[in-house]
């Protein structure tokens, strides 16, 4: 029997002295790879035009379970007068009859800042950068359940598996670190979409999102897997890692083309070079007192988001594109709505307000773009009493840093607070507005999958031109 693969068995020094000289061609082949990688970034977008970049790098504070509107940004004093009373559905221009009772809001609200932006009682620490905030009040989108909002929210889309926004955004501008990927995601949702939420789906594996623990384990106890060999040193593991990728390359050279192979190629590289960047970027230790004191780290009810946000200013540091830090599933009040708002809002509130203050004062406010929301709002009527059910109809956002005017608010509601009446911002025209501020035309970034040119805002999506600064 003939076997066409037949692959003869070299000894040690046969191997080295076959291979072209050896592992210093090896080394070589790797250099010249990390090199036309370098010079890769970046071509998905120069190589067409695009408006010019407002900011580089994307922070996503993500309220899993959907926060209050009319509680938080958008008060709405019709609603304290009508407390109690049906609210029907002619009034706000719904086709249902009867949309229950009315609940007012148990929180006072003031202006804030030269631009008066609304904010509650429940955010005094985020108050004090309202000048700094453009407060979105109309943001719309479609799917009452956690798990169609959610998806929508970070892949503009639940039918089929689609690439999440942070994959987008890696496709299209690439990564700033050789050492970090450009997009990592702290503490996600291990529900309502999961892996989904992050994933890269048909775009190169690349772009998909690292996750550093999930939304239920507390950030100081959550770890990167194998970040540390303890058998084998580096120059050892350097060895091995450039004969294993001289023969993923010629193995992709047969193949010419085959994206897993290409990704695997990729990833091999940038799990190495993490090993010597991630350890010191999780040490939050490595802090000073005063830091760790602003942020509210080592005290309750504030050190779990307080070590989330701090993570998150060290990766924007060292040139990740899209950082997304989560709550866990806790903004979900069908009930006690007063009580949840006030527990989850003091667990938020200070180290939002302390990432940026020290985005600010590290010169990293200016080219970063902070954005607050969750994945639908609540409703303006009760449901189990004090609570308020899912609201997709309209809800409110506000994002913070480069691209956008500060001390402004977006976008009206009715007087309930049910519908937008003035400048609605759908989901899609969010998405397109965040890769606007990054210097990504939405049109424009596409990628051809199954005979179809796919994009995140799909045939959707027109830029809120209003908010940029």
């Amino acid at each position: 029997m003939k076997c066409q693969n037949f692959i003869p068995v070299l000894s040690r020094r046969q191997l080295l002295q076959t291979s072209a000289c050896g592992f210093g061609n090896v080394a070589l082949a790797s250099l010249l790879h990390q090199q036309a990688q370098a010079e890769k970034r970046n071509t998905i977008v120069e190589s067409q035009i695009h408006p010019k970049p407002r900011a580089k790098r994307i922070i996503f504070l993500f309220m899993w379970g959907g926060p209050s509107q009319v509680d938080l940004f958008d008060p709405k004093p019709t609603l304290n007068k009508e407390s109690g009373k049906p609210l029907s559905g002619k009034s706000v221009g719904s086709p249902r009859s009867q949309l229950g009772k009315v609940l007012a809001s148990p929180f006072k609200f003031n202006q804030y800042g030269e631009g008066g932006v609304w904010i509650s009682e429940l955010f005094p620490h985020l108050s004090k950068h309202a000048d700094k905030m453009c407060v979105v009040n109309s943001l719309h989108t479609n799917g009452t359940a956690h798990g169609e909002a959610l998806l929508r929210l970070h892949t503009g889309n639940a039918n089929l598996v689609r690439p999440s926004v942070g994959s987008w955004i890696s496709y299209g501008l690439g990564s700033e670190s050789e050492n970090l990927p450009a997009f990592i995601t702290v503490s996600p949702p291990r529900g309502h979409g999961g892996v989904q939420n992050y994933g890269s789906a048909f775009l190169p594996a690349i772009h998909q999102g690292m996750a550093i623990g999930s939304a239920e384990t507390p950030i100081a106890k959550a770890k990167i897997p194998n970040l540390k060999n303890n058998r084998l040193d580096k120059s050892l593991q350097k060895s091995q890692l450039d004969f294993i990728q001289s023969l993923n390359r010629a193995h992709l050279k047969k193949l010419q083309k085959d994206r897993q192979v290409e990704g695997l190629i990729e990833n091999y590289e940038l799990a190495f070079n993490m090993q010597s960047t991630m350890p010191d970027i999780m040490d939050i230790n490595q802090e000073s007192q005063s830091i760790l004191d602003l942020y509210g780290v080592g005290k309750k009810p504030t050190d779990n988001f307080a070590r989330q946000c701090l993570l998150a200013r060290k990766l924007a540091e060292r040139g990740v594109r899209y950082i997304q830090v989560s709550t866990d599933y806790t903004w979900d009040t069908h009930q006690k709505n007063k009580a949840g708002h006030i527990t989850e809002s003091a667990k938020v509130d200070q180290p939002i307000s302390a990432l940026l203050t020290d985005l600010q004062q590290r010169g990293l406010l200016e080219d970063t773009l902070v954005l607050w929301g969750g994945e639908f709002g609540r409703t303006p009527t009760a449901e189990n009493g004090d609570g308020r059910n899912h609201h997709p109809q309209v809800f409110s956002v506000w994002m913070a840093g480069g691209g956008v005017k500060g001390g402004f608010t977006y976008g009206t509601t009715d007087d309930f607070g049910y519908f937008p009446v003035e400048n609605p911002v759908h989901m899609h025209d969010l998405h397109a507005t965040l890769l606007h501020i990054l210097g990504i035309d939405h049109l424009k970034l596409t990628y051809r999958h199954k005979g179809r040119d796919f994009r995140l805002t799909d045939v959707f999506g027109n830029v809120a031109t209003d908010i940029l600064a």
